[in-house]
């Protein structure tokens, strides 16, 4: 081997050398950030799962939800792009969120006995819909389906569950409720026009709440209270926010049946 070559070699080997260490240290530095990312956002994690086993009433599986959020946020520390996307915790959210529902879509929620009910109180609320133009009372949508407002509220609750995900954008017949979660910032033009559409339709839908169910709607997910939180801006029980919210997700459901 000639002189020069070998002179060419011996300083290749340290700029070889400075580049792997620099690499490992890129890589070691990553791995550090994404493990503290994970641990600051663990209580997102709770707060996530919280909310949506407080508005389903679903309390048995908390764990699995949780465990799904929780791999939704080592998921979303892996991906995050610090100079692409939106803060940490923005995109931790949607991830988190999209994990929990995903892992609620898989089960089924809504006993066959409710199926019945629920139609009779869809078949009432299209017809008082109709006559009046606006979304009906609760009073007056049970007496139209002739139960009484304690078996009306009972089987919302169950219905909840489905109308619940359905809104949620995770059934391709029913979107939206999803629009109030922050895009990424990497979304396709596409899918940034169909969300606009999206709150466009919910916002229409929304507005045509009675009161009080807009005020639930609002608070419980553009101001991201939970149902007690909710229950005590409002001044009444939590048992009572809950009735409410299940009776607008079912309004709402209908509503943008209408226009999807």
């Amino acid at each position: 081997m000639s002189t020069g070559a070998s002179d060419v070699m011996q300083a290749a080997a340290p700029q070889a050398l400075r580049a792997r260490i620099s690499r490992d240290y890129a890589r070691e530095s990553r791995e550090a950030l994404e493990q503290q990312w994970i641990l600051d956002h663990l209580p997102l994690v709770r707060h996530v799962v919280g909310k949506v086993v407080g508005s389903l009433s679903y309390r048995g599986d908390a764990e699995d939800l949780i465990s799904a959020g929780t791999l939704g946020l080592v998921k979303a520390a892996r991906a995050f792009d610090p100079g692409r996307d939106s803060e940490f915790k923005t995109y931790a959210y949607i991830r988190i969120r999209g994990a929990v529902l995903d892992e609620l879509r898989q089960r089924s929620f809504v006993p066959a006995s409710v199926h019945g009910q629920l139609r009779g109180i869809r078949r009432a609320y299209e017809a008082l819909a109709a006559e009046n133009g606006e979304p009906p009372s609760d009073e007056d949508l049970a007496a139209r389906a002739g139960l009484s407002s304690r078996d009306l509220h009972r089987t919302l609750a169950a219905a909840r569950k489905q109308n619940f995900l359905s809104i949620h954008g995770l059934d391709e017949n029913h979107p939206v409720l999803g629009a109030f979660v922050p895009p990424a910032d990497t979304e396709a033009p596409d899918a940034q026009a169909e969300r606009k559409e999206m709150l466009e339709k919910l916002a229409e839908a929304i507005r045509e709440l009675p009161r009080r169910d807009r005020l639930v709607v609002l608070l419980y997910y553009e101001r991201d209270l939970t149902m007690k939180e909710t229950a005590q801006v409002l001044g009444i029980t939590e048992s009572r926010i809950s009735q409410i919210h299940a009776s607008a997700l079912f309004k709402l459901s209908m509503k943008l049946r209408e226009t999807t």
